[in-house]
């Protein structure tokens, strides 16, 4: 497993993928008790945007200019979105003054954790050895944060169900395995049947490789609770675009999360597009 999110921290699947999970955080937080919060491939949590350039030998194009530093010089971002540019403003104000472009970014983990009331549990996994170092490291003693070396879909089985009954839980892989998709269905499955009621929120990237088809047709397969699948592409398929967008797809979503999108994707997209056929789309893969 050689995959380092460093070089793609902060673009524009990251600021789809981001915005969306403050919403579900923000969602579960309606009600007073706590919840078990999940990250399965959870990456460093934290990331130097500089680093983005240098690559491991060679300088690079970084990603993060098209994704929030986009966001980051809107004068007016929409309402449903200030929220997350907030916390990723709030970031940079801990590490230093607010810059005039972002120097940090968040990962998953840290945006979670700015979020974190005393009431809810957090558990991040990663499997790679020098990423949950610096995961391990970023958390040391932040209370009711564990960091665990494990592959999250085992993790899956071990963490579920949460003494607290309600969980959130991301599953973001880097999709080098030649089985992901296969792996990810049984994984959903046995988390579904382990937390039935339980939010479980999937990132996939839009691209020739991910070969979506067959991850719908892994999900469609399955006995699945309601199911949206929200999509945000910064250009279209004859874009040439390596990565043309990506999508997440949410079981048991939030009562009326698919309103909650509507106005605000279209938005996103059109703040982050890159090529002619940007666009959002939402469906219900299965009705509430």
């Amino acid at each position: 497993m050689n995959y380092r999110h460093a070089f793609h921290a902060g673009n524009f699947a990251d600021v789809f993928k981001h915005a969306l999970l403050v919403h579900l955080i923000r969602a579960l937080q309606r009600k007073a008790a706590g919840f078990l919060y999940l990250d399965t491939h959870a990456g460093r949590g934290r990331y130097d945007l500089a680093a983005a350039a240098r690559g491991d030998t060679l300088a690079r194009r970084p990603e993060w200019p098209d994704g929030i530093g986009r966001l980051w010089k809107l004068p007016a971002p929409p309402p449903a979105l200030a929220d997350y540019i907030g916390l990723v403003r709030e970031f940079n104000r801990q590490n230093g003054d607010v810059p005039p472009a972002p120097q940090f970014y968040p990962g998953s983990p840290r945006l979670a954790q700015l979020l974190a009331r005393p009431q809810d549990r957090l558990a991040f996994c990663e499997k790679h050895p020098e990423e949950c170092a610096a995961l391990r490291a970023e958390f040391s003693g932040v209370r009711r944060v564990s960091v665990q070396a494990v592959d999250g879909y085992t993790a899956l089985r071990a963490m579920l169900p949460p003494p607290e009954r309600r969980a959130l839980v991301l599953i973001d892989p880097a999709f080098e395995a030649q089985d992901e998709f296969a792996l990810i269905t049984a994984a959903l499955g046995e988390g579904l049947q382990r937390l039935p009621a339980g939010i479980f929120a999937l990132w996939y990237p839009l691209t020739e490789r991910a070969r979506t088809d067959e991850l719908f047709a892994g999900l469609t397969a399955s006995r699945l609770p309601p199911t949206l699948v929200l999509e945000l592409a910064v250009g279209g398929e004859a874009s040439g675009l390596k990565m043309r967008g990506s999508g997440l797809v949410i079981l048991n979503p939030p009562w009326q999360f698919d309103r909650l999108t509507e106005g605000f994707l279209p938005q996103l997209a059109e703040a982050l597009a890159q090529a002619p056929g940007a666009g959002a789309t939402a469906r219900w893969l299965v009705p509430e």
